[in-house]
């Protein structure tokens, strides 16, 4: 850990305290912020909201950060990602005349003209008006072979709890009678098309200490929820159990329940007419696809199976003959798909009828794989050509045929969709969104900083060709660093218009924590390790300085979620090295954690405070608990929203109070819907968009802004 002299005496000096504050949680005067919905904390983000949106709004900047923000985000010529349902492409898209969305519907012969003829299927902002709701679009499950009907997601103002209805496709109404749940934090996967597998809270309080469901039930068509019968119940200790159900092209089913002892490790069973049946397969692993007859495994650990004298090291790929894994799910023979050399990484696989797409990274650039399996058990691998240095993904392939929609990105490069025959390992472009920004004299580079340990961090870097190496360049850097989510090149459409073209220069750490480099680089950093990856965040920021494209007067950070504790941290270590801190829906009581919203499903992530070594590092590194009144901290911005409930605003709130009461200067703004996002509709998310360039703006180009947020310690003149 490196913070300056000051720092380091405040904590030191500090620590007793921190460790009875600690001990006692009904000692933290902030707790009252927990209330998320209460009138006094929300008469609170009233007042801060106002502040913040005074000093923002008025600025010359914002209207027209705004107008550019809002014009990308409903823009008509964005690319309609597809999927395939019932023989068809469907997309969910909004824009100003739809701002909650449509879901809508054209032939694959239309969609692939670059130009469909789109048929609307559901009119969210017509459902919404008609039920006086704030439906937000969650997505939908379509139940195979016949794909006739969908459950429909829909969510209150953005919250992960779900409302779940049936669909009907043909007649694009929800069925009269049809399967319906009550909003809850729930899923539900179709067993056949009159059966449900439902995880939620059956009755009150029937949640894990994580806030999920523990208790599965199969729901027929026609019973009422009172009617369902138990089919797994795990422990209240545990995060979740969940069901999912994959098929093949041939119509095999395999229907399973994941019982997640912590967020990165579950025990798998084999749902069967006799009960449920373990399966021998590591518990730092998922089975992802099944193509004909072959179940696709991915396992994050290095595994050894009973009885075999092979060993296949972590981050494979691996399939199963679906027949063997029924008859004894206790002993598997696993065949060898894919394993990634040293500077690789597995990041999707999706199964079309006959092939698997494997979607990688080779040193954070994008592959993309195919592999046709042999009658021997051995799988033949092959390549497709898509554009080099690019992020490549399968937004879907069909189960009836080969075709799939697979998406290309880079920063520079507008994404696009091509529309590849995985049998022949063929594509062709179909979809390219126009520019949205002028990229002519931006170029990419990557590059590598060195860590505390020595170990060498790569980041990229987007600027002027004709940069000058001064120190004096705007920059703002990115990252995320956990739960193996690897960070790679992506045209970001906003950053482009309101930073790149305006002077700033983009950078994105790929910092420990992520999955750039497979599980090894992700566990580098978990739980009292976690102060690497704090460190290679720095490094990349003193790189950036050292080498002269900017300066501590010129550089600022921006992270969200986990990221958002990563720029809690950075900004109360290295308070030195920025002039803007943005904090996204953040983490930063680390010692509450588990008791906010989700906080305690990602104990696998940061350690429980339980353990006394996880509670002694969380101690001095839990942004919260390690803010000092005598420190000179930049002024951040710090978002969030109220109806996160993954998160929680919690901890935004509670950050800006202590900061408060230190009388230390802060933007804070707390979007009142959105759940764990910018905003629940595109309106709110150019808002928060423009909030935050403006922000930046006023922080790094131009002269030194005084911070006006700073607001006196109450009963100060």
């Amino acid at each position: 850990m490196r913070v300056a002299l000051a720092s380091i005496l405040l904590v030191t000096l500090g620590s007793a305290a921190l460790a009875a504050q600690s001990a006692a949680p009904d000692s933290d005067p902030y707790i009252w912020l927990e209330d998320v919905y209460g009138a006094k904390p929300m008469a609170w983000v009233e007042s801060h909201n106002a502040k913040s949106q005074a000093v923002l709004e008025a600025d010359p900047h914002y209207p027209k950060f705004y107008s550019e923000a809002l014009a990308i985000a409903q823009a008509k010529d964005r690319i309609p990602t597809g999927r395939f349902i019932g023989g068809q492409v469907y997309n969910f898209w909004q824009d100003e005349d739809h701002v909650r969305g449509i879901w809508r519907r054209a032939p694959l012969d239309s969609y692939a003209t670059g130009n469909p003829a789109w048929e609307t299927v559901l009119d969210l902002d017509a459902l919404a008006t008609a039920e006086k709701a704030n439906w937000v679009w969650k997505g939908a499950d379509c139940v195979r072979p016949a794909e006739r009907r969908c459950l429909i997601n829909l969510s209150d103002g953005g919250e992960d709890a779900v409302t779940i209805r049936e669909f009907d496709l043909p007649t694009k109404a929800f069925v009269k009678g049809g399967f319906s749940l009550p909003k809850g934090k729930q899923d539900a996967s179709w067993q056949d098309e009159n059966t449900l597998l439902v995880s939620r809270e059956w009755k009150p309080g029937e949640l894990t200490e994580s806030g999920y469901a523990y208790v599965i039930k199969r729901l027929k068509r026609g019973q009422p929820l009172s009617g369902a019968t138990e089919i797994f119940r795990g422990t209240k200790s545990d995060v979740s159990a969940s069901t999912y159900v994959l098929r093949d092209a041939q119509n095999n089913v395999l229907p399973l329940i994941t019982e997640g002892t912590d967020f990165f490790h579950s025990k798998t069973f084999l749902i069967g007419a006799k009960g449920n049946r373990r399966i021998a397969i590591p518990e730092k692993s998922q089975f992802v696809e099944m193509l004909d007859g072959r179940v696709i495994l991915q396992t994050q650990e290095e595994w050894k199976p009973a009885g075999s004298a092979e060993t296949f090291p972590a981050g494979s790929l691996l399939s199963l003959n679906l027949a063997d894994l029924r008859a004894n799910p206790s002993r598997l023979k696993p065949q060898l798909i894919y394993t990634p050399g040293p500077r690789e990484a597995f990041q999707d696989a999706t199964a079309s009828k006959d092939v698997l797409l494997v979607s990688t990274l080779d040193n954070v650039s994008g592959k993309m794989l195919s592999f046709k399996p042999g009658a021997d058990g051995t799988w033949a691998r092959s390549e497709l050509e898509l554009p080099a240095n690019s992020t490549l993904g399968v937004a879907d392939a069909s189960n009836t045929d080969d075709q799939a929609l697979l998406t290309v990105t880079s920063f520079l490069t507008p994404p696009s969709i091509w529309l590849a025959d995985a049998a022949t390992g063929t594509a062709r472009e179909i979809f390219r969104q126009p520019a949205k920004f002028d990229a002519s004299n931006l170029v990419v580079e990557q590059r590598e900083a060195t860590s505390s340990d020595g170990t060498k961090i790569p980041y990229f870097i987007v600027h002027r060709r004709d940069i000058a190496l001064n120190g004096d360049n705007p920059t703002l850097l990115y990252a995320y660093g956990g739960f193996e989510v690897a960070q790679t090149p992506s045209y970001s459409a906003t950053t482009g218009k309101l930073w790149l073209e305006n002077g700033g220069v983009y950078a994105v750490a790929n910092i420990r924590g992520g999955g750039e480099f497979g599980p090894a680089w992700h566990e580098a950093g978990l739980s009292t390790k976690r102060q690497i990856i704090y460190d290679d965040f720095a490094a990349v920021a003193k790189d950036l300085i050292a080498s002269k494209v900017t300066s501590p007067r010129r550089l600022g950070i921006r992270g969200g979620s986990n990221g958002g504790l990563l720029m809690g941290v950075e900004f109360t270590q290295h308070p030195e090295l920025w002039n803007a801190v943005i904090i996204d829906v953040p983490l930063l009581d680390m010692i509450r954690i588990s008791k906010i919203a989700a906080g305690a499903s990602w104990e696998g992530e940061y350690g429980s405070v339980t353990d006394p070594a996880v509670r002694a590092f969380w101690e001095k590194t839990s942004p919260y608990h390690n803010l000092r009144k005598d420190v000179r901290y930049p002024e951040p911005f710090i978002f969030t929203t109220t109806k996160d409930d993954r998160v929680g605003p919690q901890h935004a709130r509670k950050f800006a109070a202590r900061m408060e009461e230190m009388g230390l200067p802060f933007l804070y703004y707390e979007n009142t819907e959105g759940g764990h996002a910018a905003g629940a509709n595109l309106k709110q998310q150019a808002h928060t968009s423009a909030l935050e360039m403006t922000y930046l703006t006023r922080k790094l180009m131009g002269p030194q802004q005084p911070a006006e947020a700073s607001i006196p310690v109450a009963g100060s003149k």
